[in-house]
């Protein structure tokens, strides 16, 4: 670090300062963002361990944040083992999905086909986790699809759901067609 010698000690301060802030840039556009923490809902042990964490899948559960109303939930595998424990198994890529209405649906704000909902890493660098909403405006329905993908090598396994918008109470459903960018 020879460039952080100077002369004096505000000089050494301010190119940390320029260090720390383009390490945490860098790791805001390597780390994808969340709106939210995900809930989960409970697991089931599929290969077991004697003395570290079993093997599991684990259901989570999410709403969207731009459309009130909408819920998904999503399977996946979660390593355990000595790696899974602390955080070096790159995670399998088979992640299943179901989207539901789960009360009057309300638009936040407009929507890019096939923007991101919800986002989180599947190992410690290469792979990545997806769940994104499009509209189908021909039939009034929200599609979520879910993939993972790695940034080296491709696994585009994925898993699609469809939320047609009902009525809720007395209030007609919005169309998700204005909606969209």
């Amino acid at each position: 670090m020879m460039w952080l010698t100077g002369t004096n000690g505000s000089g050494r301060r301010r190119a940390a300062a320029r260090l720390a802030a383009g390490v945490a840039l860098c790791l805001a556009a390597v780390a994808p963002a969340r709106a939210q923490e995900p809930d989960r809902i409970f697991d089931k042990s599929t290969v077991w361990r004697p003395l570290t964490p079993n093997d599991k899948l684990v259901v989570y559960g999410i709403d969207d944040p731009a459309v009130a109303g909408v819920a998904c939930w999503y399977t996946q595998p979660e390593k355990g083992g000595i790696k899974g424990t602390l955080g070096l198994a790159e995670d399998v890529s088979d992640i299943s999905l179901a989207c539901r209405q789960v009360g009057p649906v309300q638009f936040k704000d407009k929507m890019k086909q096939g923007e991101v909902v919800f986002s989180e890493r599947r190992s410690l660098i290469f792979k990545s986790m997806q769940i994104v909403r499009g509209c189908d405006v021909k039939r009034n329905t929200l599609i979520y699809m879910v993939y993972s993908d790695k940034v080296v090598q491709g696994s585009p396994k994925n898993s699609t759901s469809a939320v047609p918008l009902a009525p809720w109470g007395t209030e007609p459903p919005p169309k998700c067609a204005d909606f969209v960018k």
